[in-house]
């Protein structure tokens, strides 16, 4: 009877293993999920002055001009200008509308041989939108738009090296008043980081020289929301890293050729997929609807990569090695320019440039040109987009404006 019994217990024990052997569980990626990085005020990325738009969007290792807010404020404390002002304005999506628009105002002071201090007002308008609710009511008109608030302090650290702070307050009015329950703007702030290197002149074989470097971690701040019930929303932290050569023929001829890299440091979004637990009729592993018998199945699970609902400070160091494709597609998510820039005199610039990113991550390939003018204490800068990708950009065949005025102009002597 004992023996019975235990026969019977182990035969159970078999089965039950024999079942629980069938269980399998599977994820199968979705085919259309996105590689491409978003975030919140993505006008910060915007390119907001004609000469570094010449250059393809760079600016981060060029010299110094009254624009370098937005890309390195630590050159200013290698500003031999006492002080000046920069306006500008940028046409966006100029082919489809004329009232959709990036201006900027810039002041920067250099307070004496190792400082400089600096501030900047950025400003995105998306036009002018009108609503009705019925074909007699009378239309609403609503102008969304955001800016950005900021202030920098550059350090000479020695004499060819120095650092910058910069201080960003952030506003994005976008909600429609009377379609949204809350209509009050997002806030938030930002803080960049910066160093600039610029090295003393060498004499070479048939010129002399001098090279430059810069590194900036830009818009490092907390997520935001657009609404109360929204998501929250990474700002565009981005590392920007490059480096240049200045060529010196004479006292009237220079070419600056640069070369710049920068990433978003925000994480990738993973790539999903559905859970399917079922009971493998073939135990093959693979799940077949009209043989396989289905236990449950769950949507939107992790397939590849990380979660990207982490906070902002985890979100820089995470953005290094979260990509769902591994190491190759991180350095995907890279985009690169080049630039070179002639000018005759300090009175007459030409410039030209090449910016390229990867087709999974956004496409955005474009040559620009760009040409600058002196005249007195004015300087007159222009640019124009030709766009290289499929993808066509809202900048194409825009024609973009900047005027600085300079204050002391010799004041300081770096050269």
């Amino acid at each position: 009877m004992k023996n019975k019994i235990l026969i019977t217990f182990i035969f159970i024990i078999a089965l039950k293993s024999s079942v629980l052997a069938q269980e399998t569980t599977v994820v199968v990626p979705n085919d259309n999920d996105s590689r491409v990085i978003t975030t919140g005020i993505p006008f910060l990325s915007i390119a907001s002055d004609a000469r570094a738009a010449g250059l393809a969007d760079m600016g981060v290792a060029t010299s110094v001009d009254a624009y370098s807010q937005q890309w390195n404020s630590s050159k200013y404390a290698f500003s031999e200008t006492q002080s000046g002002v920069g306006v500008s304005y940028t046409p966006y999506l100029s082919k489809l509308v004329n009232d959709i628009f990036l201006g900027s105002v810039t002041y920067f002071n250099r307070l004496d041989e190792r400082s400089a201090f600096a501030a900047s007002l950025r400003y995105f308008s998306l036009g002018e939108i009108e609503f009705v609710d019925g074909p007699d009511d009378t239309p609403r008109q609503q102008k969304p738009n955001e800016f950005s608030l900021d202030a920098s302090y550059a350090l000479r650290l020695s004499d060819e090296f120095a650092m910058s702070v910069a201080m960003r307050y952030l506003r994005s009015d976008l909600r429609i008043q009377g379609v949204d329950g809350d209509i009050s703007p997002a806030n938030t702030f930002g803080v960049d980081i910066s160093g600039f290197y610029q090295g003393e002149e060498q004499a070479y074989n048939d010129f002399n020289g001098r090279w430059r470097g810069g590194f900036a971690i830009q818009n490092i701040g907390p997520k935001f929301k657009y609404d109360e019930g929204g998501e929250e929303n990474f700002q565009p932290t981005t590392l920007r890293l490059g480096g240049g050569f200045d060529f010196i023929f004479d006292d009237y001829n220079k070419i600056a050729v640069t070369a710049e890299v920068t990433k978003l440091l925000v994480p990738t979004p993973p790539q999903l997929g559905t859970e399917y637990v079922f009971e493998d009729v073939n135990g093959n592993g693979t799940y077949e609807e009209d043989e396989d018998t289905l236990i449950s199945q769950t949507d939107n699970v992790i397939y590849a990569g990380q979660s990207d609902d982490v906070g902002f400070l985890s979100g820089i160091f995470q953005s290094f090695g979260d990509a769902p494709g591994g190491f190759s597609e991180e350095l995907k998510e890279f985009t690169w320019a080049l630039g070179a820039e002639y000018q005759y005199q300090d009175s007459f610039a030409f410039r030209a440039g090449y910016f390229n990113e990867a087709e999974e991550k956004g496409a955005r390939k474009f040559l620009a040109l760009g040409a600058g003018f002196k005249a007195n204490v004015v300087n007159i800068d222009l640019s124009y987009l030709f766009s290289a990708s499929k993808v066509q950009s809202p900048l194409e065949g825009t024609l973009r404006f900047s005027l600085t005025f300079n204050i002391g102009e010799g004041a300081y002597l770096e050269y």
